[in-house]
């Protein structure tokens, strides 16, 4: 049987209301269905509201008669708030997405969920005092790597630095870079991409919000070899703050305490071995970057770079070199 206009728009009427009012706890009967429907034009009476919530239920939506105070509710979302408020706090937490556009997608999330649930939401959101990105054109800059990136198409671009009137200026006097782009990945709280630079034959890595006029070209992208068994798990745990330098297996001596610091930086797999009571060795792979010394320097005298000789020798020249920034303090 065919289904009028206004039974048609009665009908998403009722969604609409179902979505945003109820849950478990909320519920809206019968009798409120008729008068929301009324308020919109709509003439309505129990018929109706049975017919259209069997409508909703045959057509998959979870609506749920709640017997003990009769009324219905929406149980199974596409997402439960547990889900939302982890999607909120992502949100929240990426320095590579503005002020703006957090809130924006915020206030979307929230229309996922219904308006008590959304309130608890709006509660837990904030980001005036967060750092943010001022690059609006970021999220814009994602949406172009991921075209690029489907349609097997190397890119151009100009990469820029800060300076000290806090300008995002271009590198190399504007000089566009090309690469072949083949992942994002996300690290501390910002978003990357990795791609392969095949002047320089390796793959290099570009934080996304100092990308500037990122461009499409017609050719197409290589470094598939270099790629074919690349793990962006390894990447990321062997890099410090995404700070490239050369691999080196590193064998560090450490106070037993520290198991977890060692674990949370490079995963369960690492292999550890006793010394003693006290202490532990671990063999790691790791790019030898001043960022790396400097986790290793936080830890203080409980971690030790025992080898190989060359990385212990800079790192004794990393901490000489910051000793006489302080002669004579």
């Amino acid at each position: 049987m065919a289904i009028s206009n206004n039974h048609k728009m009665a009908l998403l009427i009722m969604l609409r209301e179902l979505l945003q009012k109820t849950d478990e706890e909320h519920t809206l009967n019968a009798t409120d269905l008729i008068r929301i429907l009324e308020k919109y034009g709509y003439n309505a009476d129990r018929r109706t509201i049975y017919s259209n919530v069997e409508i909703l239920q045959n057509f998959g939506i979870d609506v749920i008669k709640k017997e003990e105070s009769p009324g219905y509710y929406i149980g199974k979302r596409e997402f439960q708030l547990p889900e939302l408020k982890l999607l909120v706090d992502a949100v929240q937490s990426s320095k590579f997405i503005t002020v703006k556009k957090s809130e924006e997608l915020i206030g979307k999330l929230m229309k996922l969920t219904n308006d008590q649930k959304a309130s608890e939401l709006n509660r837990s959101v904030y980001i005036r005092n967060r750092m943010k990105s001022g690059n609006e054109k970021v999220y814009y800059n994602v949406d172009d790597l991921h075209n690029a990136m489907n349609s097997d198409h190397q890119i151009e671009f100009q990469y820029g630095e800060w300076n000290t009137a806090k300008r995002l200026v271009a590198k190399r006097d504007g000089k566009a870079y090309r690469v072949s782009p083949w992942a994002l990945t996300w690290d501390d709280e910002n978003y990357y991409l990795i791609a392969f630079d095949e002047d320089d034959g390796k793959i290099k890595h570009f934080r996304v919000d100092k990308m500037i006029r990122i461009a499409i070209t017609d050719v197409s992208r290589n470094g598939r070899d270099q790629f074919r068994d690349f793990d962006l798990a390894t990447f990321a745990k062997k890099t410090f703050g995404m700070y490239g330098g050369p691999d080196a297996d590193v064998t560090l001596r450490c106070e037993k305490h520290l198991v977890g610091v060692l674990i949370d930086r490079f995963g369960k797999d690492i292999m550890i071995v006793p010394e003693g009571k006290d202490y532990i060795h671990v063999h790691v792979l790791v790019s030898v970057s001043p960022q790396f010394f400097g986790w290793v320097t936080g830890l203080g005298s409980d971690m030790e770079i025992v080898s190989p000789e060359n990385v212990r020798n800079e790192y004794q020249k990393f901490l000489k070199d910051i000793l006489k920034t302080y002669k004579g303090a």
